[in-house]
């Protein structure tokens, strides 16, 4: 029972992250390529964007008052900092020039996706936000949101795209399927695909870490969270290598952008393919030594909690 009541607000409360922060998207390009020039004036503040920013961090700080004041005492400090560190990442990445940026260079665009799915998520999920965020409303509307959480028709399907494998599955057709030159063009050409292509990749980027490393007996599958994420990084980089070895342009509407930043369109392609080869990459491969160290030191807790039950037996 405990366990479908987390599961229920896990998943009503995923939803309302994924809203607050991946719908902020949906508005939030302009379709002009960016001059440099206006480079340092060129932050973006879409007003759908700024309001998910605003409401998740004041919910988030809230909510971590909320629960400090009531255990009396100072609590979740690594997940705070977490949290602050991923939503410092995702306001960067979505309001900074390097937004802008990214309609005229492929390379700062792939920049800015990777910032998002491989740095600024699984932060966001550390930081247990669902959690606190649900401490910021009062005890009739967490309930609730804990019954809705807990409605049929949306645990069902929340068991469904939480499982890893599925959770897996959807974020690599997430980047393979957006990462097709016909969709990835049409995507640069459109606000609306645009913003689709971006809320696509945070979503699923929230929900992959989120299976990895928060989901109902996540320290039971240390072993298959590490395959994942190599098996993430392989696809990824094996996408990054295609794109940096090329010698064909995949994406031709970014050939007349590139000149006034000194890159030709095969040198921009090129950094692209790096980014998403080696410093992404890294980000998961990170990720996996982590959930490796931490797989190992529970594997010498439990020897060595089973070494000492005979002694303490004797006692």
């Amino acid at each position: 029972m405990r366990a479908g009541r987390r599961a229920g607000g896990t998943a009503g409360g995923l939803l309302v992250l994924a809203l607050l922060l991946g719908a902020g998207p949906l508005w939030a390009h302009e379709g002009r390529a960016l001059a440099p020039h206006d480079f340092w004036g060129a932050w973006s503040f879409e007003p759908a964007v700024v309001l998910g920013l605003l409401v998740s961090g004041g919910l988030y700080a809230r909510g971590m008052r909320e629960l400090r004041r009531v255990a009396r005492r100072r609590l979740l400090r690594r997940e705070g900092r977490c949290f602050w560190s991923g939503w410092l990442l995702l306001a960067l990445a979505l309001v900074s020039p390097l937004h802008a940026l990214g309609e005229a260079l492929f390379a700062a665009h792939m920049a800015q996706h990777e910032l998002i799915m491989a740095v600024a998520a699984p932060l966001l999920v550390l930081g247990r936000p669902l959690v606190v965020m649900l401490w910021a409303f009062p005890l009739a509307s967490r309930r609730a949101i804990g019954a809705l959480g807990r409605a049929r028709a949306l645990r069902g399907p929340w068991h469904l795209m939480s499982a890893a494998p599925v959770a897996f599955a959807l974020h690599a057709a997430a980047i393979l399927v957006w990462h097709l030159p016909r969709l990835y063009q049409w995507a640069v050409a459109s606000e609306t695909v645009h913003a689709l292509q971006h809320t696509a990749f945070l979503v699923t980027a929230l929900l992959f870490w989120w299976a990895l490393l928060e989901g109902p007996r996540a320290r039971l599958r240390y072993g298959a969270a590490v395959l994942y994420l190599f098996g993430t990084a392989v696809y990824t980089g094996g996408l990054g290598a295609l794109l940096t070895v090329s010698r064909a342009l995949w994406y031709p509407l970014y050939a007349s952008r590139t000149g006034p930043w000194g890159f030709s369109p095969l040198e921009d392609q090129q950094l692209a393919g790096l980014i998403m080869w080696v410093p992404a990459g890294l980000a998961y491969l990170g990720a996996a030594l982590a959930l490796t160290a931490a797989w190992l030191r529970e594997a010498e807790w439990r020897v060595a909690r089973r070494e000492a039950a005979p002694l303490l037996r004797g006692r």
